[in-house]
């Protein structure tokens, strides 16, 4: 379950409107009446107050409008509209954002209540563009996926381990994302306007965005890997569908753009070249296993055919005998 001080801790103002930094937080918000307010409450019981919350409806059926608007607090600001899919609606977001730092929540996730306190603090004494931190994933109920050998926790573990093995930032998303959720970016607002607007990637806006990132700002995107501050919920209704090849193809295309651009010009295009090369080689295996797999027993017609050549021998051997 979430800490106690995470579900429970008291509304105070510790840090009054003074002279510390805005911080605009942006959750786009679509058919999540189950998990909005949870969201919301994280980032309005944070340590850092001085901020604003920008609530984006795109264009949600149940009651997520209803209950942003139940909350009762100046900073926060709520829009409708019709649906426009998470990357319009977080851009919708980021042109109302008035703060001198920006944050991204999805609906369904939470900010741990000292992450903008301790991401700004860490920006300030770095000078990093973005940053991101750890996650925590967390059930439909809130419940941590703490087993190792659980699906996500593998998957996450095998990232991580090449991020430290390689020891370069840009190299270790090259190999998955581990930033995992737009819900896990903090960023300068002069990076965001950079950066620009999120592509129209309707899985994968958040990976192309921390590789135009860390294009734009070359050694200042900031992993704090040492710090869990997010907690990223994974829902167990999800099932195996056509999103799970969309979002596949999606990736083979923002790997091979970003590991381009990485390489000098004059390189580019034999890694391109090579690159279809392989992908075409692996296609090719797949496909020729799975033939042989089906064929580990013959079939009517070539056991037929088989004993008609080996008839045909022996009758050519037999007449070859005769005087």
């Amino acid at each position: 379950m979430l800490p106690a001080q995470q579900r429970n801790r008291p509304f105070s103002l510790l840090q009054s409107m003074n002279a510390s930094p805005l911080i605009s937080v942006i959750i786009p918000a679509y058919n999540h009446e189950r998990f909005i307010g949870p969201a919301i409450e994280s980032v309005l019981k944070q340590t850092h107050s001085h901020l604003e919350l920008i609530v984006i409806d795109d264009g949600s059926k149940d009651a997520t409008g209803k209950i942003v608007q139940s909350y009762n607090d100046p900073r926060l600001s709520y829009y409708h509209q019709e649906n426009q899919d998470a990357y319009n609606t977080i851009n919708r977001g980021l042109g109302l954002a008035k703060g001198d730092y920006v944050a991204i929540l999805n609906s369904d996730d939470i900010y741990t209540t000292d992450r903008l306190e301790k991401l700004l603090a860490l920006q300030q004494e770095s000078g990093a563009a973005c940053l991101f931190s750890d996650v925590v994933p967390i059930s439909d109920s809130g419940e941590e996926f703490s087993d190792p050998n659980f699906g996500w926790n593998i998957w996450h573990k095998k990232n991580l381990d090449w991020y430290f093995a390689c020891g370069d930032l840009y190299t270790a998303f090259l190999k998955g994302n581990f930033m995992v959720t737009t819900s896990n970016l903090f960023m300068t607002a002069e990076a965001m306007r950079r950066v620009g607007k999120f592509s129209s990637l309707r899985y994968l806006h958040d990976y192309d965005y921390i590789f135009r990132m860390m294009l734009a700002f070359p050694g200042q995107v900031r992993y704090v890997h040492d710090q869990k501050l997010l907690y990223y919920r994974i829902h167990s209704g999800n099932t195996l569908s056509e999103a799970a090849v969309t979002g596949r193809l999606q990736d083979l295309d923002v790997i091979q753009k970003y590991m381009l651009a990485a390489l000098p010009e004059q390189c580019r295009g034999l890694a391109a070249a090579g690159t279809a090369r392989l992908l075409e080689l692996r296609d090719e295996l797949e496909q020729v296993r799975t033939e042989l797999a089906g064929r580990t027993e013959p079939s009517v017609r070539e056991r037929l055919k088989l004993l008609l050549t080996a008839v045909k021998y022996k009758l050519r051997k037999k007449l070859a005998k005769r005087p």
